[in-house]
């Protein structure tokens, strides 16, 4: 199966040269995700706790856009600009998968574009 560019209506749109989300093999691929409001495209400003919340919000929404839930997901990468911010972006993930987590990375990254706190990508199975 080629490449398929997915398109989400109801998530934030892409800020730079990528797809929100491709498909490709059956796998469902949606691009890094930071704390912008999809509705006006602002950024939300506001401790990790609320840009955590924000970024599964956008999450849920894009692959409720193709056609498939949170549940669908098979492995997540989380890039912090902190690690001491792990225990609150873990409680609020968990919140969100709370059965058949994925497998899961989480790293501590330089920086993150825009000054952002958290950034989360996912690949989901059809």
């Amino acid at each position: 199966m080629p490449k398929k560019i997915l398109e989400a209506p109801n998530g934030p749109k892409p800020l730079g040269a990528y797809s929100i989300a491709t498909e490709a093999n059956g796998f469902v691929f949606v691009s890094g995700q930071i704390a912008i409001n999809p509705a006006t495209g602002a950024p939300v400003i506001g401790d990790v706790a609320a840009q955590a919340n924000q970024v599964m919000e956008n999450i849920a929404a894009i692959l409720g856009d193709v056609g498939l839930t949170l549940e669908d997901v098979v492995k997540t990468t989380i890039f912090l600009d902190d690690i001491a911010d792990f225990p609150v972006v873990n409680g609020i993930y968990g919140e969100y998968f709370e059965t058949g987590k994925p497998a899961r990375s989480t790293v501590q990254v330089g920086a993150l574009p825009g000054g952002y706190l958290v950034e989360i990508e996912v690949i989901a199975a059809r």
